[in-house]
């Protein structure tokens, strides 16, 4: 399993976010672009994204920008992925109304994807974005 460019950088951003919070009020994209290195057109995407996820609250004008809705502690891995890239599923067998698979009807293992899809999210959002943005943090 590997995330897209989109959902790391997703995190990336977040996590300078994060470190962020609490010391200059609003962020602004040039500034957070230039600190992480996406390109400023994919830190504006995100921004929409992460913001209509709920993850960031953003504002436009004079002092506008935008921050983190929540306490970092309170942001998991599995939130900013989500954001990016929808429910986290390993296989599309599992999304309803979807029947494109040729061996469906014979599946045994089928039935045991919603539980490791659940094993994946859980491990996911046991890591917050308070312990992703930690100084010196393994």
């Amino acid at each position: 399993m590997r995330l897209s460019s989109l959902a790391d950088y997703a995190v990336v951003m977040m996590s300078a976010a994060a470190r962020h919070c609490g010391v200059s009020g609003r962020l602004n994209a040039t500034l957070l672009a230039e600190e992480t290195g996406i390109p400023l057109p994919t830190v504006q995407k995100l921004v929409s994204r992460l913001s209509a996820a709920g993850l960031i609250e953003s504002a436009r004008g004079t002092g506008g920008g935008f921050r983190l809705s929540r306490p970092p502690a309170s942001i998991s891995l599995a939130d900013i992925v989500e954001a990016v890239e929808g429910p986290i599923a390993m296989t599309a067998c599992v999304d309803e109304g979807r029947h494109d698979c040729q061996i469906e009807e014979n599946c045994r293992v089928k039935p045991h994807w919603n539980a490791v899809n659940g094993a994946v999210r859980g491990a996911l959002a046991g890591v917050s974005l308070a312990s992703l943005s930690a100084a010196g943090a393994a």
